[in-house]
Order: structure tokens, then sequence, then C-alpha cells
């Protein structure tokens, strides 16, 4: 902020401390974050963490330690768990995900602008985005990193203290790149985009501009030789594929919010649209910064860019997307002076526009809770070292509202040490492989996933497939959860031991496998 200017409220530091605290509020109540992925890292957390002394984990599950850009919360759990236990040390990181990613909007904010414009508060529920909800929690923590390092870029830039920035910046960028290399890609991205508009600033020829941007951001170029060796020494396997699916990608623009309720997430988009609108055609009051348009256009280029499948790992664009809004957004401040008028205006919008998705991400979040609480109750009734096969119900469609039950049955080896059938098998992706082969064809993700028809395209059987052909002989328990309607002589030789409405376990005490399901059946 420059001398002389008066701080309006929003733009005090204790206003910005109560936004971030208030990015945590969702969070608090369920005891297991209630994203899509998360129970499922949590089983893979667990194994890492106890298989050295457990063999029947030894027995399930191999864990080979790699460094591969993909390690934000397993190795962050190892200190955390050992003084807060695993489930309440994941809970910790998650919560402190939304924290640090509003946080390094309203830096990035401060540190472009002088000042925090009230405009950017509109970017702050955007800390809660569908790659979020998903359950990508080393991502998402990498993102949140990336934020507060690019806040520090331009501090330290505009200090003028651009030679101990070079020296920070090597081990800044090793530590986002282990928690995930989109994160490191991400600042990258970022880092030489307000690098090149700040040479530009200093009145230097285009080239020269361009090739002083390349030289700062050598910084950050670390992390290439640890690619390199990733994928030089076998670790990733995993095919690059669905380019240009420009039908996907509209989608991924329209989900940026995607949590619960459609039309609540689509209105409070269309919203920040708006705001975006305001600043580049119809409010002269407004203007972009140069700096962060200019990131903007360039993580818009890669979005544009990138496939859908990288190494194996699916929503590769998808999950850029909330930032590169986000970053468009914080981008606004007013021409010139502000407008103590105006600016009061949009402060008390944002600011509501913030407090009210909090409240519906908060009362989804509990909704969402209830539902796991529901389901687990069915762990009770499951032994320790038991070996567990989960069929989870799905439709061929893919709703709005998510069930986020999808990894549920990962808990089981969290609280149970049994085996579950949801772990992922992704060559480089992950550090854990699955060895249980009397489970053979059932014995990782997706197949815990069934549905009441065959999906074109898709891996998931159909719930009766799934019940006439698992291994009986390799599992000990079937665990339903909310599954489609199926034919009752398929569960002959299982024992119900619990039931919450659809959702049923079984155990299983005749191995012989059922009849054959009748003919034109689903």
């Amino acid at each position: 902020m420059k001398q002389g200017q008066a701080e309006y409220w929003w733009e005090k530091p204790w206003v910005a401390a109560l936004a971030v605290i208030l990015s945590a509020v969702p969070l608090l109540w369920p005891d297991i974050p209630p994203t899509v992925d998360l129970p499922g890292h949590m089983g893979r957390y667990e194994v890492q963490l106890s298989i050295a002394e457990s063999p029947t984990l030894q027995q399930f599950y191999h864990f080979d330690w790699s460094l591969i850009g993909n390690l934000g919360l397993d190795l962050l759990i190892i200190p955390l768990s050992a003084i807060f236990g695993l489930e309440l040390a994941t809970k910790l990181i998650v919560i402190a995900i939304p924290m640090m990613t509003a946080g390094g909007f309203l830096w990035v904010a401060r540190e472009v602008h002088g000042r925090i414009p009230p405009t950017a508060y509109f970017a702050l529920p955007l800390a809660y985005n569908f790659p979020f909800h998903f359950g990508f929690v080393n991502f998402a923590l990498s993102m949140g990193l990336a934020f507060l390092a690019f806040a520090f870029w331009l501090r330290l830039a505009r200090l003028g203290k651009t030679g101990l920035r070079a020296w920070l910046f090597v081990p800044i960028s090793l530590i986002v790149w282990v928690t995930h290399t989109f994160g490191w890609g991400t600042l990258g991205v970022m880092a030489f985009s307000a690098e090149l508009v700040r040479q530009f600033d200093l009145k230097r020829p285009f080239f020269t501009c361009c090739f002083r941007a390349c030289l700062h951001s050598l910084a950050l170029a670390p992390p290439v030789l640890l690619m390199v060796l990733w994928r030089s020494g076998g670790h990733v396997t995993g095919e690059t594929a669905d380019w240009f699916n420009w039908d996907r990608k509209l989608d991924w623009l329209i989900m940026a919010l995607r949590d619960r309720w459609e039309m609540f997430d689509l209105i409070s988009l269309g919203i920040i649209g708006m705001v975006l609108l305001c600043g580049l055609l119809f409010f002269r009051k407004l203007q972009y910064s140069r700096n962060l348009a200019a990131s903007a256009i360039f993580l818009g280029l890669v979005f544009l860019l990138l496939p859908r499948i990288v190494f194996g790992s699916a929503y590769a664009d998808m999950r850029l997307v909330p930032y590169m809004i986000a970053v468009a957004v914080i981008a606004i401040r007013f021409r010139g002076a502000t407008d103590p008028r105006w600016a009061r205006v949009i402060a008390v919008l944002a600011i509501a526009f913030f407090t009210v998705r909090t409240a519906g991400t908060t009362v989804s979040m509990w909704l969402y809770d209830k539902d796991y609480d529901r389901q687990l109750a069915a762990l009770d009734h499951v032994p320790r070292n038991a070996r567990l096969i989960t069929f989870m119900g799905r439709t061929c469609y893919d709703p709005w509202k998510m069930s986020r039950v999808e990894h549920l049955s990962g808990i089981a080896i969290v609280r149970r040490h049994a085996f579950s059938n949801d772990q992922w098998s992704m060559a480089g992706a992950q550090l854990l492989t699955v060895r249980h082969p009397q489970g053979r064809g059932y014995n990782h993700d997706p197949s815990q996933m069934v549905t009441d028809r065959k999906c074109r395209g898709e891996f998931w059987r159909p719930v009766d497939k799934a019940l006439a052909h698992f291994p009986r002989q390799g599992y000990d328990y079937v665990w339903l959860i909310h599954p489609p309607a199926f034919d009752p002589v398929l569960t002959r030789g299982l024992q119900p031991l619990w039931r919450d409405g659809s959702s049923i376990l079984y155990r299983v005490v005749d191995r012989t496998p059922p009849l054959a399901p009748a003919k034109g059946a689903p």
C-alpha cells in the first residue's frame, strides 16, 4: 500500500486472518473429511505406517518408498500421526489445505496490488473446489503451497531481493514438487509470467525480457532433474492420453465449485463470472492487473493444452480450472484511486458471498459426514485382519452430487487392518501395490464400483455379476454400500451381520459359488 493511502477495513490483517480461519469451518465437524478419494489414501497411510509390524498387512500389500512427485500427506502423516493418531492427523492436514489456499490468494493479491482489493474475497470459495472435494489431497496441498510460494516470490521481487529469491526457491521448488508435481508446475507458470511482466515494466526489449524471465525462473528448475530420474527409473509407466477433449474441458469449467446442490454451485460460479466480466467489460471503475492477468492467461493456455490423463493419472486438466479462475479474480482492482463508496459495497457483497458459500459447504460436509458415520458402523462387525470385499453402488451417469463413499472401505484398513479392494493400482503414482492373488480380478480399484447394468466405456461391473463371480475363497466378508437392486439368490452362502437401509455387511459362510442369475436379469 502506498504511503498516505487510507487502509479500509477489508484490507486490515485481522479481516484477512478471520477469512482464512473461516475457511476451516466446513471441516471442523466431520471426523473424516468427506472427500471422495481420501478414505482410500488413509488406508495407504496406515499400510505405510504399520506394515513393518503387521504380518497381515504384509500378506495383503507391498509398500516401497520411492521419490515421486506425489508425497505430500504421505510424508506429513509420519510425524503428525505419532502425535495425534492417523485419523486426527489427516483431518488437521486437510483442514490446513483450504486455509493455506485462501491465505495464498489474499497474500498474492496484496503483493500485486499493494493492498487487498475487496473483489479478492470473491475468490476464497474456490479453495473448496471440485478437485478438493474429489479428494486429490496431495495435489490440493501442493496448490496451497504454490500460492503461498508465489506470493513470497512476488514479495522478494518487490523488495529487490532477486538474488536471495534465487537461492531460496531452489529448496522451495523441491518441496512443492515432492508434495505434488502439479503444484510445482503451476508455481513455475505463475512465477515466469509475473517475472516477464516485471521485466516489461523495467522497459527492457522484448527478447531481453523473455531471456531474463527464463533466467530468473531457473531457480524453480531443479525438480526437472528429479522428474527425469522418476521417468527413466521406470517408476512412471502410465499412459498420457485424451488430448483436446473440448466437451470435457467445458464440463470442468462449469464444475469448478461442484459440491452437492447443482443450482447453488452454478449460481455461485455465475456470480464469480459476473465479477470477472465487470472487471473486464462493464464496470469502468475496475481493471485487471497486468501481472496476474498474464498469469491467468498462461494458466488458461496450460489448461487448453493439457490432456485429461497424464502418466496414468486422470483429471489432469480439470484440476487447474478453479485456481485459474481464482487468479483471474484476484487480478481485479480499482482503476486509479479507490472509490470508497463502491469499494465498501463490493467488500460487503464479497464477504457475504464468501460467508454464504462457506455455510453451504459446512452443511454439505455435515450431511456427508452423517452418511459416513452410518456406513462405518458396519466395521464394528468386522474383526481385525479380515479379508473384506466391498461393492459400492453407483450409476452409469455422473450425478452432480457424488456419494463420496467410493473409497470408504479404505477405513477398514485403518481401523481393522483388513484387506480392502479399493486401493489404486497406478504405476508411478502410488507407493502401494496389492498382493492378494486369491482375490484376483477383484482386489483393487475400480472393482469396488458396481452398477445396475453394464456401463458403456467403463470398467465397473453390474452388481449381479460381481456377486456371482467374486472369488469367495479370497474373502471372509462382503460389504455392500448403497448397492443397486440385486438378485437375492446371489447372496446364498452369505450371512447378514449388519444392515442400514440398503447397505448390508455379510459374512461368507459358504464358499461355493451361488447359482447364476436368471436369464435376462440385469
